[in-house]
């Protein structure tokens, strides 16, 4: 059998929709069009994509229900991250009611944009730490996606939660256009000490680079600053399409990790393409009979 490719991490959105896509504007304006799972099915094939990860766009529990039932209509979305009110203090039942749902078991993890916050401790707030507790009883993970001034919550919250499972987004985007490698590395190095219940998605970097000028040279540090932190058996694979398009292709972002990631052995780089999503997220169509 071959082994599993997994994009753990991508989004499909409708500007039309009314939600909340003000962002793609000005220099993301190219990309301010639908994206749906038939734009993405040919990437997807040519380079040998299994499954993926369907990743929230923005805070809002309509969009969650919308995602799962994507997940249970495409046959390539093998989980979906969701988003719920972390500060509603009936979030245990909203998270219980979309796992009953017929498309529940699709729902793996919950993230909140919280780099959105005017408050970067906003996920160390009681209400908050609330709401990460009935994530963690409901058997889901918790996907941190920090700028770098929301990073120190984060790396409070995962040694506060050391039985939940929490996967950090993006390398926590990390000014690679301005050389911003010291200030980034001397907070994901603190990580260390907590990185058995942390992963790290190896996703969202070449915007995060010089979007005309950037090569591989330019990421390479910063794959070996998070390989060295979190070890071959937590990093993953992710494209963060169609965000990743205002940068590069597809093709390119995959040519361009494999590229940073060519000196590992065969089997590091199957769990960085594969096992390790499967591992995070339990993905449910990977998993063994009655686990």
């Amino acid at each position: 059998m071959t082994n599993p490719i997994i994009d753990s991490h991508h989004h499909f959105w409708d500007p039309a929709s009314g939600g909340d896509y003000g962002w793609l504007s000005g220099p993301f304006e190219p990309i301010n069009r639908k994206f749906e799972p038939s734009d993405l099915r040919p990437s997807l094939k040519k380079n040998s994509v299994t499954g993926t990860v369907l990743v929230q766009t923005w805070n809002d529990l309509g969009e969650t229900w919308d995602f799962i039932r994507t997940a249970q209509a495409t046959d390539f979305v093998a989980g979906v991250v969701g988003w719920v009110d972390l500060t509603d203090p009936k979030v245990g039942d909203t998270l219980a009611a979309l796992k009953a749902a017929p498309e529940g078991k699709w729902l793996v993890g919950v993230r909140h944009l919280i780099q959105t916050e005017t408050d970067p401790n906003w996920l160390s707030r009681d209400d908050a730490k609330r709401g990460l507790k009935a994530v963690e009883a409901a058997g889901l993970v918790y996907d941190l996606v920090p700028n770098l001034p929301q990073l120190p919550s984060c790396i409070h919250t995962v040694g506060a939660f050391p039985q939940a499972r929490f996967v950090l987004d993006h390398i926590s985007k990390p000014e690679i256009r301005n050389r911003g490698f010291d200030e980034w590395a001397v907070l994901i190095r603190q990580f260390r000490s907590e990185r058995d219940h942390v992963w790290c998605k190896l996703s969202g970097m070449v915007t995060e680079a010089d979007w005309k000028t950037w090569t591989p040279e330019d990421l390479k540090p910063y794959v070996r600053e998070v390989l060295e932190v979190f070890g071959t058996e937590r990093c993953m694979f992710g494209t963060d399409w169609p965000v990743c398009l205002v940068a590069a292709s597809y093709d390119r972002v995959v040519d361009a990790l494999r590229e940073c990631l060519k000196d590992l052995s065969e089997g590091e780089l199957v769990r960085i393409f594969g096992l390790n999503a499967i591992e995070a997220y339990r993905l449910p169509e990977f998993q063994e009979p009655n686990v």
